[in-house]
């Protein structure tokens, strides 16, 4: 008997490790966003897959690694700042219609009609010089957002909550547990598609910035690049005017 148990311990297979965990959840108007792990990540960074379906084509998100301030409010601030050159992978803009500042930066939408889809490459880290998603009481996730375009609507807010490996396990963001996230639909959405301040009106998340961490955010740097294009315009201007007098 002991030599036949020890024959079928002999053929079979040895244990595998447990495939990355991914995750998905639902938006408020049924968007599907998805990451393809979610769970042990490296706290250094580890650059993970985002894509997305069902997003409204005419309005433009960010995709990044935010603190998660609870239904109806804007996930900020998100850790790494933002991706200004496209080169750092702590954000992406998707946007079929930028402003002209963010022609080349922003990624369009794909598929066709007013339903589009995206499929970008995150880097995500447990923090940064400003904002530690391993602190007690903070909790991060992976986002999506509208842009800063359009100010406090959260039409498109969408939540995947993240876990970072550590001594011991994984740990997740903001409370130190040993846990795995799992978002069911609607998790982490504002709540049926509440596109303003949660209902009680006590919403003290600014609803601008991407992120305000040690890099600049996106919708100061959009600004400033938009102010600084204006300023060369009326220099230029101003410049041919001095000339024609002189002339």
């Amino acid at each position: 008997m002991a030599a036949s148990a020890a024959a079928v311990l002999l053929v079979l297979p040895a244990a595998t490790p447990a495939a990355a965990a991914g995750a998905s959840a639902t938006g408020p108007e049924g968007q599907k966003l998805a990451v393809s792990k979610s769970s042990g990540l490296n706290r250094a960074g580890e650059t993970v897959t985002v894509s997305g379906t069902g997003y409204n084509t005419e309005k433009g998100i960010y995709v990044a690694f935010c603190v998660d301030n609870g239904a109806g409010k804007t996930p900020t601030p998100c850790v790494g700042g933002v991706d200004m050159s496209g080169e750092s992978g702590a954000s992406a803009w998707i946007s079929s219609d930028p402003p002209s500042y963010g022609e080349g930066l922003a990624k369009p939408y794909t598929g066709s009609g007013h339903k589009g889809s995206f499929s970008v490459q995150l880097k995500v880290r447990a923090k940064d010089s400003n904002t530690d998603c391993t602190e007690s009481g903070v909790k991060c996730a992976v986002i999506t957002r509208n842009d800063h375009t359009r100010g406090g609507d959260q039409s498109q807010t969408v939540r995947i909550p993240v876990t970072f490996g550590g001594n011991g396990g994984s740990t997740a963001s903001g409370d130190g547990a040993t846990a795995t996230p799992t978002p069911t639909a609607g998790a982490g959405t504002t709540g049926g598609g509440d596109t303003g301040a949660s209902s009680d009106g006590d919403d003290k998340t600014s609803d601008g910035p991407l992120a305000r961490t040690g890099s600049v955010a996106l919708t100061a740097g959009a600004t400033a690049a938009a102010l600084v294009a204006a300023g060369a315009g009326t220099w230029l201007w101003a410049r041919r005017r001095r000339t024609s007098s002189a002339g």
